[in-house]
């Protein structure tokens, strides 16, 4: 049993991920308080996990809706901010324990670095952060002794897989993948299809945004960008399997050729509660693996010519430098343009692609550097929109 139960900061508390998180604490609550959650837009549902959970902090990003989540828990012992600035700020509050970095995209790269700074343990579920700025990332973890615990399911899975192996050496890790709803599509038939179809993952819940990345495989591009920096490695120790199954998360190849690899439904409760209880596991009620329902557990090669943006995020992270961050902003206004049926399916990565060579490459960028890389990228990527 804990000593006492440990502060949680939800950034992106009306998400996937953040709904999630909060029915892991919903089941624990003699280990878990929630003290801070944050919302880009959601005001409605914000409103309702402050009356639910009393935290000590809320913070809406859209500013327009201050007065009115003010009014709403005026009645409640809750703080309440507006503001990007004021989300990236709240995270270093002292009685903080943990920040769960649940934000889509760039925009969970300033809170994570200042939670960094301010000696927070991190459970990392915006993975951009570490495809934008990985190197900075490390830096200020290893300066401020700040673990940094993975909640993607891959990655927690090479976590788990890595755990009581000390110094053994790694040959390579194996991260899987769904394959998304069109792996069976070919080339052509991907020119046809819509945001509604990308939006039906056969395995996976999650929001709109990750959910089109996992169709277009820029998910799994971004994962093994962040799989180098979160475990040290280069980027042929990082192979990329289809498991269409998904009850395999992810795999560790060592240079004895032992290969471990960590297995469970795909329910993302389980590594988000893995990174805030670790190095303990606790019971759950969580859907156990049933073998005989899955006699057959496959795999197969990935196809980037049909698949684009996995080759392109192996460039970028061969590339290094500010390339990722380049990649991460292209794929963030081509994913919003696709939702908004602007541009198709495959024009996302001959967008992306183009965008990498037209912006500005900085082999050894600061943070301003990565800021002003993200505007020049948005900024080039709407133009190669509005130009098909």
């Amino acid at each position: 049993m804990a000593d006492r139960k440990k502060n949680i900061a939800i950034l992106g508390s009306t998400g996937s991920i953040g709904t999630q998180a909060l029915d892991v604490v919903r089941s624990n609550p003699e280990r878990f308080e929630v003290f801070a959650l944050t919302a880009n837009n959601n005001l409605e549902m914000l409103i309702k996990q402050a009356v639910e959970f009393q935290p000590e902090v809320v913070a809406i990003a859209n500013e327009s809706h201050y007065l009115q989540l003010r009014q709403a828990v005026a009645d409640l012992p809750v703080k309440v901010f507006a503001g990007k600035e004021a989300i990236a700020q709240l995270v270093e509050m002292e009685p903080i324990d943990l920040v769960l970095t649940a934000m889509v995209g760039y925009a969970g790269l300033k809170p994570t670095i200042n939670a960094i700074k301010a000696g927070k343990t991190i459970a990392l579920a915006n993975k951009e952060t570490l495809v934008v700025a990985g190197e900075i990332i490390n830096e200020l973890a290893l300066k401020h002794k700040t673990p940094i615990l993975p909640v993607d399911s891959e990655h927690s899975a090479i976590f788990q897989c890595l755990a009581g192996e000390g110094d053994n050496s790694v040959e390579k890790i194996i991260l899987t993948a769904s394959g998304g709803p069109f792996r069976t599509k070919t080339l052509e038939e991907l020119r046809y299809v819509t945001s509604a179809q990308a939006l039906k993952h056969p395995n996976w819940d999650m929001g709109a945004k990750i959910t089109i990345d996992s169709a277009s495989m820029m998910n799994k591009g971004f994962e093994v960008i962040e799989a180098k920096w979160l475990f040290g490695l280069k980027p042929d120790q990082i192979d990329v399997v289809v498991h269409p199954q998904s009850i395999i998360h992810s795999m560790v190849q060592f240079a004895d050729s032992s290969i471990k690899a960590q297995l469970g439904m795909p329910d993302m409760k389980l590594p988000i509660q893995y990174a805030f209880t670790y190095p303990e596991r606790l019971p759950t009620e969580f859907p156990r693996v049933d073998f005989m329902k899955y006699p057959m557990l496959t795999f197969e090669k990935p196809d980037q010519q049909r698949f684009r943006n996995l080759a392109l995020a192996y460039r970028a992270m061969e590339n290094g430098g500010n390339m990722p961050c380049i990649l991460n902003a292209a794929n963030e206004i081509v994913v919003a343009a696709f939702l908004k049926n602007r541009i198709g399916f495959l024009q996302m990565s001959d967008i992306i692609e183009n965008v990498m060579q037209k912006t500005t490459f900085i082999k050894k960028p600061t943070y301003d550097d990565y800021v002003l890389t993200d505007d020049e990228a948005r900024q080039i990527t709407e133009k190669e929109i509005n130009q098909m």
